[in-house]
């Protein structure tokens, strides 16, 4: 079966947060943001721990990118950082190259 083209994938953002939860496992972070953004399709691409924090990069569609940073940042163990159209600029931005 042939790929999507470009056009027909959609648009969407990739979003850097961080967790201020302990120690934490990608499972677990996976939980959180289920029950954070309940109503966006979302994807969790990077979850690493980097100088005793760990952070993370998830993609949502251009459509629920303003209402997900919102949501991201009303909770009390997620904080956005940086986002893009493009995850290697996420990648630079929080050190996960």
């Amino acid at each position: 079966m042939a790929k999507l083209n470009k056009a027909a994938r959609g648009k969407h953002r990739w979003i850097g947060f961080l967790t201020f939860k302990g120690e934490m496992s990608r499972a677990d972070c996976e939980i959180i943001l289920s029950e954070i953004l309940p109503s966006v399709k979302w994807k969790l691409f990077d979850f690493k721990k980097i100088e005793g924090v760990y952070t993370g990069i998830i993609k949502v569609p251009l459509e629920s990118y303003e209402v997900s940073i919102q949501l991201i940042n009303e909770d009390q163990l997620l904080e956005t950082l940086t986002s893009s159209g493009k995850i290697n600029l996420v990648r630079q931005r929080l050190g996960l190259k």
